[in-house]
């Protein structure tokens, strides 16, 4: 499987992430609290009043893998092939991208950047590519793959359908940011990855319980354990569905 190659960037720790915030100094900030919405609750700033921000931490870069086709679809609903019509299988997840700009001592809504994301259908395969194993030839569809502009608060959405799983993976998403900054074309490539016990809970639903084998956990899988704790998306039933949001931080 591809994962020998090493994670690029970092997670910051607390002392940097503040001190990238303008914030940083012995008494500053009493505590921070995690809001529903993504953002980060500073409960004491150097004015004593309560400010709210967005989590400022740069996202790790990992692998962007065999199954990358840069197939230039710009859609929000991912999951039908457009030349066949056929709507992948699996349980509805809609995706929201948040990307923020971190950089200057500030952390700000990245408008205008290019977001893809490429994944897995309900039984572990991807569209327009042919297996280096053998297992499938899907040469020409173009199901679960995509790309949105973020918009003035730096959000991308997508509909697409909970991944499943394939050997020696986790459960995963892939995406890629481009934008530009200085006049210079950057690119950002990460995978995206779900809580084991939430995934074991799904993949109890059809049609994802027809799928034999033995999956691989998070800690088992080499890719994830480059970073992946900072890359697991929190994810919350919604209606027949489920609803994914994650902040992605690019020190640009």
């Amino acid at each position: 499987m591809d994962n020998d190659d090493q994670q690029v960037g970092r997670i910051l720790t607390r002392r940097e992430a503040l001190a990238l915030l303008g914030v940083a100094g012995a008494g500053v900030v009493a505590s921070r609290v995690r809001a529903q919405s993504g953002l980060e609750r500073i409960v004491a700033s150097p004015t004593g009043d309560a400010v709210w921000m967005p989590a400022c931490v740069v996202t790790p870069a990992q692998t962007e893998g065999p199954y990358f086709v840069d197939e230039k679809l710009k859609r929000i609903d991912i999951r039908p092939d457009p030349g066949s019509g056929k709507v992948s299988d699996g349980a509805p997840l809609d995706l929201e991208m948040r990307v923020f700009r971190v950089a200057n001592g500030t952390c700000e809504p990245m408008a205008g950047a290019m977001v893809d994301v490429w994944q897995c259908d309900a039984m572990g395969v991807y569209s327009d590519v042919r297996d280096m194993n053998g297992l499938f030839n899907t040469s020409g569809q173009k199901f679960l793959r995509g790309f949105q502009t973020t918009d003035s608060s730096g959000v991308a959405t997508f509909t697409t359908v909970y991944p499943g799983w394939y050997q020696g993976r986790s459960v995963h998403i892939h995406f890629k940011i481009r934008t530009t900054a200085g006049g210079r074309n950057l690119e950002f490539t990460s995978q995206l990855y779900f809580d084991d016990a939430f995934s074991d809970k799904v993949f109890t639903r059809a049609p994802y319980n027809a799928k034999t084998g033995m999956r691989t956990a998070n800690d088992r899988d080499g890719i994830y354990r480059q970073g992946g704790r900072q890359l697991t998306m929190t994810v919350a039933e919604r209606g027949a569905g489920y609803h994914g949001a994650f902040d992605i931080g690019m020190a640009v």
